[in-house]
This record gives C-alpha cells, sequence and structure tokens, in this order.
C-alpha cells in the first residue's frame, strides 16, 4: 500500500474527512454512553454488572484502504462510509456468554439505535475458531443543524473469547493472514478449549446463583417460623 493511497484517502476533502472522523468520534460517546448507562442500571436491579471492560476506537487510515482495496473498492470517502462499517468500534467484554446476548438484547431494544446486522460467531463460529456477537448499528448525532445517523460496529465477547482473538489478531498480522498449518490447528484447538471453558464456568455460575437463591428462601422461611 502506497503512501499515495492513504493520502488520497484522506485528502480528498480535508474538511469532509475530519467531519466523518467527528461524527465516528461522536457515535462513540453516543454508544459508550448508552452502555455505562445500562450496565448501572442491571446493576442497581440485579446487583450485577455484567460488564467485564468496554474499549473503543476509531479505525487507522492505513486498515481503513487495507479493508477497501481488499473488498474491491477504490480509496474514497463515499466507499469509506458505504462499505466500511467497523469505522468506530466498540468491544464489551463480559464474564459468561449468557451475558453476552443480555447485552445484545439491551442494545437492540434502544429505541434511537436502528440494527443494521446481526452475526452470532459463538453459535456459528468462523473457520479460524473466532467467536464473537457482532452487532452493526446506527445510532443519531445531532448536530446544530442535522441530525446525522452513524454507523457503529459493536463487539462482544467473553473475557476467553476476547484473550483468543487477541492472539488470533496478533499471528493473522505476523503471517499476512497465512499462519503455518500446524499455527492455525493450535487456534481452532484453543478455541474449542475457550468454548468449553465459557460453557463450564456459565454452569458454575448458574450452579452457585441456585444455591444463593436457596440459601435466601430458606432463611426467609426460617423468619417466618
Amino acid at each position: 500500500m502506497s503512501d499515495e493511497s492513504i493520502l488520497s484517502l484522506e485528502n480528498e476533502s480535508i474538511d469532509s474527512w475530519e467531519t466523518l472522523i467527528f461524527l465516528y468520534t461522536s457515535a462513540l460517546k453516543e454508544v459508550g454512553t448508552k452502555i455505562d448507562i445500562l450496565n448501572d442500571e442491571f446493576q442497581h436491579i440485579h446487583k450485577y454488572n455484567p460488564i467485564e471492560h468496554v474499549k473503543s476506537r476509531i479505525k487507522k487510515p492505513e486498515s481503513i484502504v487495507k479493508k477497501l482495496r481488499r473488498n474491491g473498492y477504490e480509496s474514497t470517502l463515499e466507499n469509506m462510509v458505504r462499505y466500511v462499517n467497523d469505522i468506530a468500534g466498540i468491544r464489551i467484554t463480559c464474564s459468561f456468554t449468557s451475558d453476552i446476548y443480555r447485552i445484545a438484547d439491551m442494545i437492540a431494544k434502544q429505541s434511537d439505535l436502528r440494527i443494521l446486522s446481526l452475526k452470532d460467531y459463538i453459535k456459528n463460529p468462523k473457520a479460524s475458531g473466532y467467536q464473537s456477537y457482532h452487532m452493526i448499528i446506527t445510532v443519531p448525532i445531532f448536530l446544530s443543524d442535522q441530525v446525522v445517523d452513524t454507523k457503529v460496529e459493536v463487539q462482544i465477547r467473553t473475557v476467553a473469547q476476547d484473550f483468543w482473538a487477541s492472539l488470533e489478531h496478533k499471528i493473522y498480522y505476523k503471517f499476512e493472514g497465512n499462519a503455518p498449518a500446524y499455527i492455525s490447528q493450535e487456534l481452532r484447538d484453543c478455541a474449542k478449549i475457550v468454548a468449553n471453558l465459557d460453557a463450564r464456568m456459565l454452569s458454575l455460575n448458574e450452579a452457585i446463583q441456585s444455591l444463593d437463591a436457596e440459601d435466601k428462601t430458606a432463611a426467609k422461611a426460617g423468619k417466618q417460623e
């Protein structure tokens, strides 16, 4: 990729480029605030935080150009907005797989957000073993003279899935997508271990919650006597 390609993307209209990045940054703030409020509300009602970590980022120009080229598009601002859905990205990390669907449902119920696409790589992992839940949404950005619906990709995964994905990401860029067969196989094997670990941890958590519920019921019955 030449420097000219990146520059053409950034300098096609510097005002438009800066405005678009402003919109994507604003969209991350809007969605991030919503996620914080939903997490606080869940803690208030259920005395439990389903979210461990939240990270956000704006995709780098080089990565945008690579993605456009990989999909056969010229490096223009119009193509960037139309075809690159993950310029603004938020990653939500949870403890349990059940939290993933709970959070996704809470986000989907926000009346001002529009769901463009959903991809469940937990029920249907990628060939590499990758597991995560992806949502492409739009959030309205209210400017002084207009409202602009801006796309954000939301990725929701467990801590274990995030650890695996982080290593896969490093390997992908290390070998430019062509890792040796034995490394790819080892990654797939590790993905199965991660899935098994998540299932066992969820089962253990449900058992603990069940015991807590029994203890509370017994304590309440004792007070009534």
